[in-house]
């Protein structure tokens, strides 16, 4: 019998029969009673993402994930493979049956993902393999940060290089002992000697044959995440000469030619613009803060920045940042809102004023709700013309889909003003960038620089109501409490630099959304999807909505309006002292302590995609000593500072937040 849960829509509703998956035992009664509510919940409208599919489009395949609310996982739920989410009911069955658990992580708009979903999780005899073997655990990592934290470590431990989808083979007892990202399905495909059903048949081998060795491994690995995340701390502050340090380094990583960081991938959030900017208003050495906008133009001119519809995709292929990794994120461009802001404040520059309003422009338009709140992200396929789920294909253009959408004369002025040709840049298809600037915003200020700039904008504008024509990407609307955080203050930043009131409307109603949606009993919830709360806050939620707090404060008082942000800074401040605090060594752990299936409790310090927790919380209690003038926000600043000295005086460049908030301390007024 290789099906299990069939999806029937009949007569008006929808129906749940029970079978079994490849390789698996019936699920349990009162598992299958909740399918058939969460299929009546869903409607008649509901369409299941697999291949496997009955006649009438019902979906043959159904496993647990079709309970969850998280976009990723929802895709999953239709997979051959005996899906289990990341929790008690998983584990307490690994340790029942004696078997590995299979953790496969990653997130929704995630290309390799899909990939990988498609070539191995949706085929039949792959599933068998894992059904008998293992475990099956999937999860999403922008709701579980601190699953995917830990077992991603593992993976660099064993060697390997991390990303997604991330693949971990662990002991009933969480402890990992096999691990990577992607794998190809069969041997020889893509280059590889051994394909993924053929690494799983061993390892279920070795599981039988050569347990302890494994469990050894196991034990081995755990050991050392639980080193890396209470590595001891320093007696001491780093001192200025830090500042000076990293600059160094950051001019021998520094691309004249194109800005970032030297090689690829190329990713924003490689070059601190923000420390740069800082670095620049204390010393004055110019060459900072050219670095800083030298690299933001590139980027704003280049492929991976969405020339028709605004808004940074997630990273560059490329050294010179022309094709993209096609998803976007809401955390790179809140993040990236705040710089642009930055830098129109220290240059006048209305270039990067344009940027500002352009990306929250596209994040108003695509990435909000109706309620206020600020939607995840957007996928990197979408579909082509012959309805094949194809990378970049909703953002790319050819010269002939162009003639047709504008007409021959302002086609030709858009084909030259972003470097369209007819063998393309991209798969038989073009990206759009820039060489430099539009004329409007060149120096020179030619004549007619503002009709070339009327006919772009013009262009723009018909080309995204074409381009909405194909099949949109996928979007990811839950909800983040963290990064909502982050894109609120991105808004609230801009109202005060542009002197825009509407800015700082939309900042207060995501705000508003995430204190009456995402907190209950004095605890902050990480991520909802249609008003349901999932999975209690991590420390990251609670230091990036008080930093969110603190700028609706700041910019309460710019505009002389009345508020009580400062309270709820200090409220939700006091919150996460209670919960994530280290009261003996000091800083932040990244998780609550009473989480019975965590191998390691963390603190992160060094930042990554978005600032690292520690690093935002480091600058929110030195705004609130300057606030409130209450020691002890500075006591647990200066604690905060020690236990990550030894890093930072070591790799001061992967602290550049931190660094920020050490030059807050070091020049505090007492």
């Amino acid at each position: 019998r290789n099906s299990t849960y069939l999806v029937i829509q009949k007569e008006g509703m929808m129906k749940v029969n029970s079978t079994v998956h490849p390789g698996s035992t019936p699920i349990d009664p009162a598992v299958i009673q909740a399918f058939k509510t969460a299929a009546e919940k869903r409607g008649n409208g509901y369409v299941p993402r697999s291949r496997h599919l009955n006649q009438d489009g019902s979906a043959v395949y159904i496993n647990r994930l079709f309970l969850e609310t998280s976009p990723y996982l929802n895709q999953h739920a239709h997979n051959p493979v005996n899906w289990y989410p990341w929790g008690e009911e998983a584990i307490r069955l690994a340790r029942e049956k004696d078997l590995p658990i299979l953790l496969s992580v990653g997130y929704s708009t995630c290309h390799w993902c899909h990939v990988m979903e498609e070539e191995s999780f949706e085929d039949k005899e792959i599933a068998e393999v894992i059904n008998r073997n293992f475990i099956p655990v999937k999860v999403d990592r922008e709701e579980r940060p601190d699953v995917d934290s830990v077992y991603m470590k593992a993976v660099n431990i064993m060697g390997l290089n991390g990303g997604w989808p991330l693949n971990v083979v662990l002991t009933p007892e969480l402890e990992p002992f096999f691990g990577g990202t992607y794998f190809p399905p069969r041997d020889g495909e893509r280059g590889a000697l051994m394909g993924f059903v053929n690494i799983l048949k061993r390892i279920g081998q070795a599981w039988q044959h050569s347990r302890d060795t494994l469990e050894q491994s196991g034990a081995s690995i755990s050991k050392q995440i639980r080193d890396m995340s209470v590595a001891g701390a320093g007696t001491s502050t780093p001192d200025a000469a830090i500042f000076s340090k990293t600059l160094s380094f950051v001019r021998k990583q520094f691309d004249p030619d194109h800005g970032g960081f030297k090689g690829a991938p190329k990713f924003p959030s490689s070059l601190p613009s923000s420390l740069l900017f800082r670095i620049y208003h204390r010393s004055g050495d110019k060459t900072a803060l050219d670095m800083a906008l030298f690299s933001l133009e590139k980027m704003a001119l280049s492929g991976m920045y969405d020339q028709v519809g605004g808004g940074f995709h997630r990273y560059a292929t490329d050294k010179a940042w022309l094709v993209p990794h096609f998803e976007k994120m809401l955390y790179d461009n809140a993040l990236l809102a705040s710089d642009y802001a930055q830098a129109f404040e220290i240059t006048k520059d209305p270039f990067f004023e344009h940027m500002t309003r352009d990306i929250l422009a596209y994040v108003r338009r695509e990435m909000t709700s109706e309620q206020g709140a600020f939607f995840s992200a957007t996928d990197a396929d979408s579909q082509n013309l012959k309805g094949e789920s194809e990378e970049g294909f909703y953002f790319t253009w050819t010269p002939n889909e162009l003639d047709e959408a504008l007409g021959d004369e302002l086609s030709r002025q858009i084909q030259k003003v972003f470097g369209v040709t007819g063998p393309g840049n991209f798969e038989g298809r073009n990206i759009f960038s820039m060489h430099q600037r539009p004329g409007v915003f060149a120096d020179s200020g030619q004549t007619g620089d503002q009709a070339l700039w009327d006919q772009i904008q013009k262009a723009r504008n018909i080309l995204r109501d074409k381009r909405n024509e194909r099949p949109l990407p996928i979007l990811d609307d839950k909800v983040i409490t963290s990064w909502n955080a982050l894109m609120i203050s991105a808004f609230a930043h801009a109202a005060r630099i542009l002197e825009d009131r509407s800015y700082y409307s939309t900042a207060l109603d995501a705000a508003h959304f995430i204190l009456e949606n995402m907190i209950k009993d004095h605890r902050v919830y990480r991520s909802s999807k249609d008003f349901e709360m999932n999975t209690q806050g991590f420390f990251e939620d609670y230091a990036f909505l008080v930093q969110a707090c603190l700028d609706l404060h700041d910019t309460s008082v710019f505009f002389k309006q009345e508020s009580d942000w400062l309270n709820r800074a200090l409220e939700i401040q006091s919150w996460g002292q209670g919960l994530f605090a280290d009261e003996a060594g000091g800083a932040y752990f990244m998780t609550v302590e009473d989480d019975p299936f965590m191998i390691a409790r963390e603190k992160v310090g060094m930042d990554n995609a978005i600032p690292s927790p520690n690093s935002v919380a480091l600058i929110n209690l030195m705004r609130l000593y300057t606030l409130t003038d209450e020691a002890h926000y500075l006591s647990e600043a200066k604690r905060l500072i020690q236990v990550f000295a030894p890093q930072v005086e070591q790799y001061p460049h992967a602290f550049s937040i931190m660094l920020i908030g050490l030059d807050m301390f070091l020049h505090r007024t007492e």
